[in-house]
């Protein structure tokens, strides 16, 4: 049998999970907000449909409100944080997951929650997909910055299609169809085009 060789950051839905943090009703001030929760929504779609179990935090919900009901997560219950991470909130759920190896990340902001919830997951050996067409920050200075110190330390930076693509893997797949059908139309533009271009040195 072949060695599985984690450097290659394959994703399976039987061994993944997706991490939805803090899109709540006073971050819209955040830049592309809309366009992130689009994208996320569209993430917890696929994974709903592809079986990927999925927990989403709220920041200080007394102070910044509820998640947007346009994210979709109706069903999922929110785990209340204060922590600029994810992992603290949420680990029994990840204790219970022994199969677990790849973790999806959406959600805001940037260089706060999604780099330390990221950092807390590569501690503990766990390999992390930041879709970046799923996370902003209030300064895209700040979000540029935080994708390549995620880089530099080991995460993945996927897109939304690209990693929807690996987790159904085939078009024979019985739920392509309705997959098809999320992902018909382009991700909405977050600015990422921008940030990317060029000969930009946090890329190289």
């Amino acid at each position: 049998m072949a060695t599985i060789r984690s450097n290659l950051g394959r994703v399976l839905p039987g061994s993944s999970i997706l991490f939805l943090c803090d899109m709540q009703e006073k971050f819209r001030h955040i830049a592309y907000f809309p366009q992130i929760v689009s994208v996320a929504a569209r993430m917890l779609k696929v994974a709903r449909l592809l079986e990927v179990p999925a927990v989403l935090t709220e920041q200080y919900p007394e102070g910044l409100g509820p998640t947007v009901p346009e994210l979709g997560a109706q069903g999922l219950r929110p785990v209340a944080k204060t922590c600029f991470s994810m992992v603290p909130a949420v680990q029994k759920e990840l204790e219970s997951r022994p199969q677990l190896c790849s973790v999806l990340l959406c959600g805001i902001e940037t260089q706060a929650c999604i780099l330390n919830t990221t950092l807390d997951l590569l501690d503990r050996g766990l390999q992390v997909h930041v879709v970046v067409d799923g996370c902003s920050s209030r300064s895209q200075v700040d979000r540029l910055v935080a994708l390549a110190r995620m880089r530099q330390s080991g995460a993945f930076l996927s897109t939304s299609e690209g990693l929807i693509l690996q987790l159904v893997g085939d078009a024979a797949h019985p739920q392509f169809k309705e997959i098809q059908k999320i992902i018909k139309e382009p991700a909405p533009d977050s600015g990422l085009l921008g940030l990317f271009q060029g000969q930009n040195p946090l890329f190289r």
